[in-house]
């Protein structure tokens, strides 16, 4: 019985060793869940609070010139605020701002107090207030809309016990940019950010590692090439083909899955290009600090999770603590998010989303110079 297990001691030997040398496994399997559980423990919050609410009072413009509302109007804006979901950051002046807010992105809520507000109030007549939702945003959009018509029920009830009037506020949500809550139509354009990740970075990761190991790199070491110089030229091909990719994607979402793509495509194929660079970039860095492609794949894999969980896809980054709030912003998807969203859902246009774009590239031109400098300390 002994002898079907001999050798068992030496190879359970030998394989401890390879694996105590091997650092990407070990961090692989012990910092990995860690980080999964840190990330869902800590920074993951389903509630949706403080949601930025940009608010347009006509009412109080009216009756006294200003944004800031009269006692009625100012009253209920409060109780929206004092709801611990809503956060007014702004008053604006006209429809056209308020627009702009939600079109860029800014305000995921808006709420609109018509001008004969108090008036109706005081008649004892039913008094309505708009309440625009951002429908880009499964889960705040459906937060809001509960949480809004439970202030105008409340508020109703609270004035129809005090002076016997009939249900005199009647909150009106709007699901903006998505009316009909199709699934596809919140998840789809958040999910292109994703699956380019996972094209383009896995793409370049590979390409210096691949030189070693076939041992074709030091052919390159002996051509007067520069380090930046072989860079862009192995970049340059997998960025071709991830343009590619991300028209096959906008094709199969708008026909496959009937999204309607509300912006401009050529426009969302342009600020795309940026984000498509940093990923590229990340990819050639991680490939100069692999030393094989199965590493290569365990670090290209390890910047899918935080891409997918801190840049907004499934959980708003308003909720999250202000320390992953801070580590969301040099996640290049996060700003990708808000592009395909903006474009496809919003119809938002350069001029909302041009700073996006600009700080994408920034990121690629810093990754992609950082890679270039560890190739050339590699190769000294």
């Amino acid at each position: 019985m002994l002898s079907l297990f001999r050798g068992f001691v030496a190879v359970c030997y030998k394989e401890s060793l390879h694996m105590r040398r091997d650092s990407m496994a070990i961090l692989f399997a012990l910092v990995v869940p860690l980080f999964e559980m840190i990330i869902l423990g800590a920074a993951i919050d389903t509630n949706v609070r403080q949601v930025p609410t940009v608010v347009y009072d006509q009412s109080g413009i009216m009756e006294t010139g200003t944004t800031e509302g009269t006692g009625d109007s100012r009253a209920l804006i409060d109780r929206f605020r004092n709801s611990d979901t809503f956060a007014v950051y702004k008053y604006v002046h006209s429809d056209r701002e308020l627009n702009e807010e939600m079109v860029a992105g800014r305000a995921r809520v808006g709420i609109k107090i018509p001008y004969d507000f108090d008036r109706n109030l005081v008649r004892g007549d039913s008094a309505e207030v708009m309440v625009m939702v951002d429908g880009s945003d499964s889960t705040v959009a459906g937060q809001a809309v509960s949480v809004s018509t439970s202030i105008g029920l409340d508020e109703s009830l609270r004035r129809v016990l005090s002076s016997g009037q009939q249900m005199p506020v009647d909150v009106r949500p709007k699901m903006m940019f998505n009316p009909d809550s199709r699934s596809p139509n919140f998840f789809l354009p958040g999910l292109m950010p994703v699956l380019l990740l996972m094209v383009s970075v896995t793409l370049t990761a590979f390409s210096i590692v691949r030189e070693k190991e076939r041992g074709t790199l030091e052919q390159l070491l002996v051509t007067p090439v520069r380090p930046l110089g072989l860079m862009m030229g192995k970049l340059m091909p997998y960025f071709a083909l991830s343009l590619f990719e991300t028209a096959v994607i906008l094709l199969f979402m708008r026909y496959a899955f009937r999204v309607p793509i509300h912006g401009s495509v050529l426009l969302l194929i342009l600020l795309s290009t940026c984000y498509l660079f940093v990923n590229l970039a990340t990819g050639m860095l991680i490939s100069t600090k692999a030393s094989s492609q199965s590493e290569a794949m365990q670090l290209a894999t390890m910047t899918l999770l935080p891409s997918i969980f801190l840049s907004g896809y499934i959980f708003p980054v308003d909720n999250m603590p202000l320390v992953f709030q801070a580590v969301s912003k040099i996640i290049p998807a996060t700003y990708m998010m808000e592009i395909s969203r903006g474009v496809i859902l919003r119809s938002a246009g350069l001029t909302e989303l041009w700073l996006k774009a600009l700080i994408l590239f920034a990121m690629g031109v810093t990754v992609l110079l950082i890679a270039a400098d560890r190739f050339r300390k590699m190769i000294v």
